[in-house]
């Protein structure tokens, strides 16, 4: 039994981007988190040890977020790879991150990059 686990809106004050008073100022950033799993013995046992626990992956996120990057395509690879590297359960990772109000010198929402494995 494969199941989906979703973490969205996980909110992040960083320092991403290109421009040096993106480096310097930061920005407001979203991330959501969808990571397909075998975690079938948790629906049997009720037990945290059996699944992936969703505190755990936040402070992951955290962690890379914290990291200041040129590219949102880098820190959502990061992500992706430390993922991997702390929950073996998971088998397939999309991340999406956004960034609020993008220096493009015009009006826009935010700028969103997703990546999946």
């Amino acid at each position: 039994m494969q199941t989906l686990i979703e973490l969205n809106g996980l909110e992040f004050y960083a320092y991403h981007g290109v421009s040096e008073q993106e480096k310097k100022v930061g920005n407001t950033f979203f991330v959501d988190i969808s990571m397909e799993a075998n975690i079938f013995q948790a629906v049997l046992s009720d037990n945290i040890k059996d699944t992936v626990s969703y505190a755990d992956v936040y402070a992951v996120v955290k962690e890379e977020m914290e990291i200041p990057s040129n590219l949102l395509e880098h820190v959502a690879g990061r992500i992706i790879h430390s993922i991997r590297q702390h929950f073996p359960k998971v088998k397939r990772i999309t991340v999406a991150i956004a960034k609020r109000n993008p220096p493009f010198g015009g009006a826009v929402k935010n700028a969103r990059v997703i990546l999946s494995t």
